[in-house]
């Protein structure tokens, strides 16, 4: 075999495909310098013929060189078939026990001989025969399962439902929610940002409505260290919340804290608070100077006030049901302050390593610090989970809905304390198209595929019970990086990517394990490339497709309501793109043109062309279906100004779908011109930013704004 065949083969057994298909349906084939620099995450070195070959026959023997394998998953009904591979010459009974996750013990043994052989390997110069263990009757959950052959060895099994959560009263109507920006919300009482009281008050009011979810930006810890990057798709860490969003009069400390409320009240703090309250933007520095000050008063009052019974009991359970992750990620945040940066690669050797935070020494310096950054992680838990309480209590369908970024900052706490788990060499991002012609580095790190398994997919595991946790439906950003990830080499353009595959099945099942758990319905955000088949699958998992409006069309005209799938969340918008007066007034396009986002002239010009097609193709649509406002036609409303009706149109229009969940953006309702996000800028545009004009009751106090959301109440209950 050829040399460049050789590592075309070695890096296809590892997951890098060796070409993908492009959005213009063009083939692209990985370099082979790509490959090179994506197999140093599995730390191959391919500088050489000879390389390549060697690590090629590792990973073959690898695959025999266990007894069992790291995980072992089987979805219901099928039945749970355990792979055994003992050496060909090893005859007689193997005995093997499975302890359930509930502590019931199965036991039994079985003749080799009378097991057929599956398949035939080698390993350490031995023959390996790999035979087939059928196990019948385990419940749904998390197992072990031990084989006594020439030693114990044992190995996770999963048993899962097939398919996710789905509410049963979804069997015979429609939902619908309304989507926003947490740090956007304005309140009376807001401190600069949006913050769970806002939440609150947001679910009192609008479950009034019969809204059934409020859809929230994820609400990932970000980095306190620097507070501007706020970015909630890169965060620090995906497992733990962000403290900026908590509302701090409704600690309970803060009542009995006299000198948190004199703080509060002094001059210098009244006039900074007023300031970030009446700021149209979120002043993220601003907002964590006034938070944490007052929250570490809070904190140090706790442990004076509550340092025995059972407010402290509380705080006790919640660290110790945290474990490690949480001390870990508390141990970053301590260093981060300590070293005045997060980026964990130019710390000491010793902290960089983690070898530092096991001394006692670092327990003794940094102990109290760290007890302070997990009291924050306790009231956010708090809460979140009063907010669960309340949106139950309003017979809200979902309650919250919630969002998982698709990865952790290349310099989080995730990354740091899990780096084996993490392709530390390559970042995630997206191949040119049409919405961004270089394509897009995203800043995050990938998963190693392998390691997940090798560790039974405990991080997985993890991530979605700390994400379902409180919530009635969860968002899956980018799901298609469950069958496959785009890779950049560090440092390359993403042109220079690949795709790197990903074990769809194994996740889809711990997804619908999870999901069964804590009643969450899973929503998978399938926009952009989507291989062949995925949509299905994700379907035939239970698994919402998410449809927006702006996508929604074939050549230059829009699906109609009909040809929305009944097993999607359909939207008219996302934070990536323009509102729906944004979009109208074409207020994305002058913003990108302001910025030189558009390479030529002529290609705005175009593109302000092809906006007055979408809008005259978007208003047939709706005048099909009998929507327009009375005495409107589509000529006289594509050459009118924005109004209100246009908005009320177009949610009476997606109203109509058969599809299970219509989330609608509180940005459409309250008439914002400016989307959350551009894509392609920095800080050019104030991305994650921008708050509303008006606070949540006078918005939906509105007569304009409550008879749209009658109208999209109406159209939702037929």
């Amino acid at each position: 075999m050829d040399a460049p065949a050789a590592l075309s083969r070695l890096a296809e057994a590892l997951g890098i495909e060796a070409r993908y298909w492009n959005i213009h349906g063009t083939l692209h084939e990985t370099s082979p310098e790509t490959m090179r620099l994506l197999l140093r995450n599995w730390g191959v070195d391919a500088a050489s013929p000879a390389d390549v070959e060697m690590a090629w026959f590792a990973h073959q023997e690898a695959a025999w060189r266990d007894a069992l394998p790291p995980v072992v998953i089987a979805r219901e009904p099928a039945a749970l078939v355990v792979p055994v591979r003992l050496p060909s010459d090893t005859h007689g009974t193997v005995r093997w026990s499975v302890q359930t996750e509930g502590g019931a013990v199965l036991t039994g043994e079985q003749m080799l001989e009378q097991l057929p052989v599956e398949a035939v390997g080698q390993a350490r110069n031995r023959q390996i025969s790999e035979r087939r263990l059928r196990l019948d009757g385990l419940p749904p959950g998390y197992h072990t399962f031990r084989l006594d052959a020439d030693e114990q060895v044992q190995t996770r099994l999963i048993v899962a439902p097939a398919r996710c959560y789905l509410p049963p009263s979804w069997n015979n109507g429609r939902s619908w929610g309304l989507a926003t920006q947490l740090y956007a919300l304005r309140t009376a009482q807001d401190w600069g940002i949006g913050d769970f009281g806002g939440l609150r008050e947001l679910i009192d009011r609008a479950s009034a409505s019969g809204v059934d979810a409020i859809g929230l930006n994820p609400l990932h810890a970000l980095f306190l260290d620097t507070p501007q990057d706020a970015s909630p798709y890169s965060p620090c860490s995906r497992l733990f919340r962000n403290p900026l969003y908590l509302d701090v009069t409704a600690v309970p400390e803060f009542l009995e804290c006299e000198e948190a409320r004199a703080m509060v009240e002094s001059d210098d703090f009244a006039l900074a608070l007023k300031s970030a309250r009446l700021s149209d933007r979120v002043d993220y520095r601003s907002v964590a100077r006034l938070k944490l000050a007052v929250l570490e008063q809070l904190y140090r009052h706790f442990c004076d006030r509550h340092g025995a019974g059972e407010r402290s009991a509380r705080f006790q359970s919640f660290v110790q049901q945290g474990g490690v992750e949480l001390e870990w990620f508390t141990a970053f945040q301590a260093l981060s302050e300590h070293f005045q940066t997060h980026c964990w690669q130019s710390w000491p050797t010793a902290y960089r390593d983690g070898d530092a935070i096991r001394s006692a020494d670092f327990h003794h310096r940094f102990g109290q610090r760290t007890s302070f950054f997990k009291y924050l992680q306790w009231q956010c838990d708090e809460q979140i989970e009063q907010i669960g309480v309340l949106a139950r209590s309003r017979a809200m369908g979902i309650g919250l809905y919630n969002d998982l970024a698709v990865s952790a900052d290349a310099h989080s706490a995730d990354h740091w304390n899990h780096r084996d788990l993490f392709a530390g060499e390559a970042r995630v991002g997206a191949p040119p198209d049409p919405f961004n012609e270089s394509g897009q580095e995203w800043g995050v790190v990938p998963w190693m595929p392998d390691r997940l398994k090798a560790t039974g997919y405990d991080h997985v595991k993890m991530l979605l019970q700390a994400n379902m946790r409180h919530t009635g439906a969860l968002r899956i950003d980018h799901v298609m990086g469950w069958q496959r990830l785009f890779w950049i080499p560090v440092g390359a353009p993403p042109s220079a990517g690949a795709y790197v595959r990903y074990p769809l099945d194994d996740f889809l099942a711990i997804a619908a394990l999870e999901s069964q758990r804590h009643r969450c319905v899973v929503i998978g955000e399938d926009l952009g490339t989507v291989p062949e088949g995925f949509r299905q699958r994700m379907a035939d998992a239970d698994i919402l497709s998410c449809r927006v409006l702006y996508f929604e069309r074939e050549h230059h005209r829009f699906h109609r309501p009909g040809h929305y799938p009944r097993l999607a969340t359909v939207s008219a918008s996302t934070h990536d793109l323009p509102t729906l007066r944004g979009f109208w007034e074409a207020c994305d396009l002058s913003a990108k043109a302001r910025l030189g986002l558009f390479r030529t002239p002529e290609e705005e010009a175009q593109a302000r062309q092809e906006r007055e097609g979408d809008k005259r193709a978007l208003l047939a649509g709706v005048a099909e279906e009998g929507l327009l406002p009375e005495g409107w036609s589509v000529e006289d409303a594509v050459h009118s100004g924005w109004v209100d009706e246009l908005a009320q149109a177009v949610h009476r229009f997606l109203a109509c779908t058969p599809s299970a969940l219509l989330m609608v953006q509180l940005d459409d309702l309250a008439g914002e011109a400016h989307q959350t996000n551009l894509p392609g800028s920095t800080t050019q545009y104030p991305n994650w930013r921008r708050r509303y004009a008006r606070a949540i009751g006078p918005l939906l106090n509105d007569p304009g704004v409550s008879e749209h959301v009658v109208a999209i109440a109406m159209a939702r209950s037929k």
